[in-house]
């Protein structure tokens, strides 16, 4: 009794499947395939122009001879980056937003997890309400929201300067004004990421919890903020990142005061040096350098963040 091949068909004719190899080569064109958008996109957006900071960075622009032939273009090499890490406007703005950072980020962070907890706690009424209440501000452009702030802040014109202790606008009020707005803007976001992952914590472990006898305090502390840890230390690196790049709320208070100078933040450094100086070098050498603490930072918190997840 003859027995047929596994390959073969009619007609007498054995028609081999690619096997293995046929198959695994067909996977891996679909996820070339698939991959594709995204790696053009990184390298569109991400890859080249950080490539093209870098190169600039290591140029800047110089007169030849008597200058009739105008700049050209002079390799420095880390002639720049010296430049701007001796540079005592930049360390200025480097320290106005390490303060801004050390009174912003644990102050928005702890508001939107105490707003989060208590919307996801049975205190709270009309859940949807207050979730869109305190999400609103975030809809509103950064932009837009530097302006209402600052005619709210200015003298003659807004309540906040007649009864605020300090000047709002003046040189010791800027920073709070500054943390006040950033504050109102994206503790909602923060909020509704918090709350979020609140809503996947294990009903079960709610219910063994409230069995024991714990009160919502001890429920929030005990069992609530361990099991949503991993998405505070995500939204801790988001912030940090975001502080270092202060930009637009300073940016706008600067038409209404003279207490927020062109080199306030290094982001405000970085855009003066570009496109106020025209000096591109310095400004790429700022922004490779602005972007190296960012990612410093932002390892830093991962690592503790998954050594406390252990």
């Amino acid at each position: 009794m003859s027995r047929s091949l596994p390959g073969a068909r009619s007609g007498g004719r054995a028609v081999l499947d690619g096997g293995p190899s046929g198959r695994t080569s067909r996977l891996g064109g679909a996820a070339v395939l698939l991959c594709a958008p995204f790696a053009l996109l990184l390298l569109g957006t991400v890859l080249a122009p950080v490539t093209y900071a870098l190169y600039l960075s290591l140029f800047t622009e110089r007169l030849s001879g008597l200058g009739f032939s105008g700049p050209s273009s002079v390799f420095v090499a880390f002639g720049n980056y010296a430049d701007v890490v001796t540079d005592p406007d930049f360390l200025h703005g480097v320290g106005n937003v390490a303060l801004y950072a050390v009174i912003q980020v644990p102050l928005m962070l702890g508001g939107a997890l105490v707003v989060a907890l208590l919307i996801d706690s049975a205190v709270a009424r009309l859940k949807q309400v207050w979730l869109l209440a305190v999400f609103l501000p975030y809809a509103v452009p950064g932009v837009i929201a530097g302006l209402i702030w600052g005619y709210l802040y200015s003298p003659g014109i807004g309540p906040i300067s007649s009864i605020a202790p300090i000047d709002p606008l003046g040189a010791n009020g800027i920073l709070p004004s500054v943390v006040n707005i950033a504050t109102w803007q994206w503790m909602g976001y923060n909020m509704i990421i918090f709350y979020t992952a609140l809503q996947t914590v294990p009903r079960e472990l709610l219910e063994a919890a409230r069995v024991d006898g714990a009160g919502p305090i001890r429920t929030a502390l005990s069992v609530k903020l361990p099991s949503i840890r991993p998405t505070l230390f995500v939204g801790l690196v988001f912030t940090i990142i975001g502080a270092l790049q202060l930009f637009t709320e300073p940016l706008v208070l600067r038409s209404f005061t003279g207490a927020v100078t062109s080199t306030w933040t290094p982001s405000l450094y970085v855009y003066d040096s570009a496109f106020v100086a025209g000096d591109y070098g310095r400004a790429a050498a700022a922004s490779v350098l602005l972007g190296l603490v960012s990612a410093v930072l932002s390892a830093v918190v991962m690592r503790i963040s998954a050594r406390r997840s252990r």
